[in-house]
């Protein structure tokens, strides 16, 4: 692939890179652009929270049915929500009697008006790598900025005149102070009508909340009651990256498999997405590292609905909710029955939502990380390098180790490349001498070369297959990077301190010692530095290109690369800069082994020949040496 003069040869040598510079340019455009304006984002709309307080009315209730989930009617849609005067989140939470929530995991309160999870706070997670910045907030209640709970309920049959609790109902605490993993709570209400409606909450020292609602009847007559639970979210939050991270409404329902919505979709959609009859899976809403997902009995049917309102007049925003409902449960006079449900309600931890697929039954949860195309390259990938990182603790060392089973996987192929590329140096003479023999006929010309090749058993394209077959493993170790909560803030060696953001420091402001910052599009770290001297020096290991404009790509290359790099997670630079070091190492040996000229110090002394006879290193301009 890297013969000096065999025209195909450079044609596939050309086809690997502009394949490689194609899909890099189309990460640096629509995956890496994103991720360099997330923190941006992240701080405008903070400022944006600050400024504008959304309503408190609650959207319609989700579907009801006027029958078991068996015959179910058209859900109703999600109302938009008016904005109200500013009202801060503190004075927000003020506005009902609450239970609080302490976990190792947790921290917050549940809304005993209205019957609402609405305050959690993830207290092992900082909005920055700063150990003084804010915890993050997942959940907040409506009437404040950026209202986002979840909440579970009854629907009374369509025609009934039962009183069910809706928003305006106050809960009583019947059992329990406080909700944590050893104290769970009950909740009461008296309808007045004969029935009392009980709820017991729980929660494990994590991030997975249980709900048991029960319908006592002290009537004479069947109550037929529908249960349904809905995870709600007023406003559009700021994404990160609209192709390589889904980040909206999300679910598994039942056999309909995975479902993904983004706020933008469900804006533009003409109707609801709803499933009916379905049994298995969870939905919900997720965001880049954080999920509130709604997960129903298993082994129950349930109709599932995903929906959102626009924003119909300037003085509201949008509004997203999923939601199921469940068929009619009938309590009999004298009688107590009740449901069952689960809440997922925090980061996106891998392992432990694996865990929880397999304790609970849960279908497909592991997909709510997403793993993308390459899941099955993704997956095992991020598992292999927990299990090295449990052994190293630290990533950036991990990755390092990662590269060489990487690279130890794909040896025997690259063996047949280096080898194959060191063979096709010592036919040299023999390639020009067919070359010049057949220069007033191609065709021939090519159909000896390729007898050549034949004759000593030479692949012309063995070096390009194992760039085209690692590309899956690199995008899959960049989706790992960029959506597991497990990479976000892990810190390498000195001033890395997350690995899963850019290197911070820059050539063009001496890194760091120049006191101005430097645009995003010039923003070179050392990594990536690393990285393009790396990618130079494994190209020099091969004689100069014949052609003009060949010279001027390889040239150019590794200063394209460095740039586009640039703005990429560090540790996928770090990946690449160990990769080509690792690369260059192999590719000496085999030369050396099978007797093939190494061309890198020629290739130096001939790049770097004139700079240093100016500075008296080196030999005259009439030293064949060094020309």
């Amino acid at each position: 692939m890297n013969s000096q003069n065999d025209p195909q040869d450079h044609k596939n040598l050309m086809f690997a890179i502009l394949l490689s510079l194609a899909v890099l340019m189309g990460w640096q455009y629509f995956f890496a652009m994103p991720k360099l304006r997330e923190e941006q984002a992240r701080k405008e709309y903070s400022k944006e929270l600050e400024a504008q307080r959304a309503g408190s009315q609650a959207p319609g209730l989700p579907g009801v049915a006027s029958a078991p989930v068996s015959q179910p009617s058209a859900a109703a849609p999600v109302a938009g929500q008016p904005v109200q005067a500013p009202v801060s989140r503190e004075d927000a939470l003020k506005s009902s009697p609450r239970l609080a929530i302490k976990t190792p995991s947790l921290e917050g309160s549940f809304a005993l008006k209205g019957g609402r999870l609405d305050d959690l706070v993830l207290v092992k997670y900082r909005e920055t790598v700063d150990p003084n910045s804010a915890k993050v907030t997942l959940l907040s209640p409506a009437g404040g900025p950026a209202p986002y709970f979840a909440e579970y309920g009854w629907v009374a049959q369509s025609g009934g005149a039962t009183k069910v609790p809706d928003r305006e109902t106050v809960w009583a605490i019947e059992k329990g102070d406080a909700l944590t993993p050893q104290t769970p709570v009950t909740l009461t209400w008296d309808n007045g009508q004969g029935l009392v409606f009980r709820r017991t909450l729980s929660v494990d020292a994590e991030y997975m909340f249980k709900v048991v609602d029960e319908v006592e009847n002290r009537t004479t007559a069947d109550v037929a009651l529908l249960p349904y639970a809905r995870v709600h979210r007023v406003g559009t939050p700021k994404t990160t990256a609209y192709y390589i991270l889904h980040e909206g409404l999300i679910g598994v329902s039942g056999s309909e498999g995975l479902q993904e919505v983004t706020y933008a979709d469900a804006i533009k959609a003409k109707s609801k997405k709803e499933f009916k009859n379905v049994s298995g899976g969870w939905l919900g809403i997720t965001d880049k590292y954080w999920a509130a997902t709604l997960i129903p009995d298993q082994k129950e049917p349930y109709n599932a609905t995903y929906s959102a309102s626009a924003a119909a007049t300037p003085g509201e925003l949008e509004a997203y909710q999923a939601d199921y409902l469940r068929g009619a449960l009938v309590i009999p006079p004298n009688a107590r029955k009740g449901v069952e449900g689960h809440l997922y309600a925090g980061a996106k931890q891998t392992t432990l939502i694996e865990t929880y697929e397999k304790s609970l039954g849960i279908q497909n949860f592991d997909r709510m990380v997403d793993w993308g195309w390459f899941y099955f390259i993704t997956k095992p990938l991020f598992h292999l390098m927990e299990l090295i990182n449990g052994i190293v603790k630290n990533f950036g060392i991990t990755i390092l180790i990662l590269t060489v089973i990487v690279k130890a996987a794909f040896y025997p192929l690259a063996n047949k490349q280096y080898t194959s590329m060191a063979r096709m140096k010592k036919l040299q003479p023999e390639m020009l001498r067919l070359k010049e023999l057949y220069k007033d006929d191609p065709q021939r010309q090519q159909k000896e070369t390729f007898e050549l090749y034949r004759k000593e058993k030479i692949n012309p394209l063995a070096g390009c297959w194992p760039i085209l077959l690692q590309i899956p493993v690199f995008f899959a170790l960049y989706k790992v990077l960029f959506v597991t909560i497990d990479m976000r803030h892990a810190p390498f060696f000195g001033w890395i301190k997350d690995l899963s953001a850019p290197d911070p420091t820059s050539m063009f402001n001496l890194f760091g010692l120049l006191p101005f910052a430097v645009p995003e599009a010039l923003h070179i770290g050392i990594w990536p530095l690393i990285m393009g001297i790396t990618m130079w020096i494994q190209m020099q290991l091969n004689p100069p290109q014949p052609d003009p404009i060949q010279q001027q790509v390889f040239a150019w290359m590794p200063v394209m690369f460095t740039f586009l790099l640039g703005s990429f997670p560090a540790g996928l630079v770090i990946y690449w800069a160990w990769s080509n070091t690792l690369s260059i190492v192999q590719q000496w040996s085999i030369n050396k082994k099978n007797g093939a000229e190494t061309h890198l110090l020629a290739n130096i002394k001939r790049t770097f020949g004139p700079l240093l006879r100016m500075i008296g290193i080196g030999g005259s301009d009439s030293d064949p040496k060094t020309k």
